[in-house]
């Protein structure tokens, strides 16, 4: 199986942009990948929010969206599946969520159940995380999926000896990940899974300098460098 980890530029508030990058990765990647994966909230941007439910709930987007049924087309159109990073509107509630597509059709929808998502030393109870994880299957193989903090408030949560999957949003200086990030976001990695893919955007304001990797036991054995837009392809048996 090939997954692709995909290092393009995402913009807050640009759903219409963001699409066009998703589209972009599926049509680059036809017949090379089986899988493409974004990182956290890249729909909309992981910026996107203010913190004000009436217009957070504008830009949300709910499960059975028409946005997403076009991302479920398209898995059809080019023959890939995705796994997209968004904020989803359920209900009155609002997540970070990450949803599994394939074949046009929802396999999986991931809500992060660690908080640092979101502002919440003055969000209300409209914010909210989920409380569950458990593994999908994806062409017979088990995965798991994992939203950035959830790793290191939860690391126990997600322990698999299968693929582990983790959408992030993390920003820091290309100097901070050089000394000695990158190594921490490894071990961390490997006190739940040997196998990790880790998905990080790319993004300008704020200023986010991207960067993917694979994880081998706690070692980043392939990546794509920082600050350039690319698709790390991924060979998993």
């Amino acid at each position: 199986m090939r997954i692709g980890l995909v290092s393009y530029q995402c913009k807050n508030r640009n759903i219409a942009f963001n699409m066009k990058q998703i589209e972009l990765a599926m049509q680059r990647s036809a017949g090379k990948a089986d899988l493409l994966c974004f990182g956290e909230a890249f729909l909309q941007g992981f910026d996107a929010l203010c913190w004000d439910y009436e217009a957070d709930k504008t830009i949300a987007r709910e499960l059975l969206s028409d946005t997403i049924s076009q991302l479920r087309i398209w898995t059809i159109q080019y023959g890939i599946s995705l796994i997209v990073g968004y904020i989803e509107k359920f209900e009155e509630k609002l997540y970070s969520s990450c949803v599994v597509l394939s074949n046009g059709e929802i396999l999986y929808n991931y809500r992060r159940i660690s908080k640092g998502w979101k502002e919440f030393s003055i969000t209300d109870s409209h914010y909210c995380e989920g409380n569950q994880t458990s593994a999908f299957r994806f062409h017979g193989k088990e995965m798991t999926l994992a939203l950035c903090g959830d790793l290191w408030e939860f690391p126990d949560r997600f322990k698999t000896d299968q693929l582990l999957i983790w959408p992030v949003y993390v920003n820091y200086t290309v100097e901070e990940w050089d000394q000695g990030a990158l190594d921490d976001y490894a071990a961390q990695a490997a006190l739940a899974a040997d196998d990790v893919l880790m998905i990080n955007p790319i993004d300008r304001e704020p200023v986010n300098h991207g960067g993917s990797f694979y994880f081998h036991k706690g070692q980043p054995v392939a990546k794509i460098p920082f600050d350039k837009e690319g698709i790390l392809i991924v060979e998993i048996s």
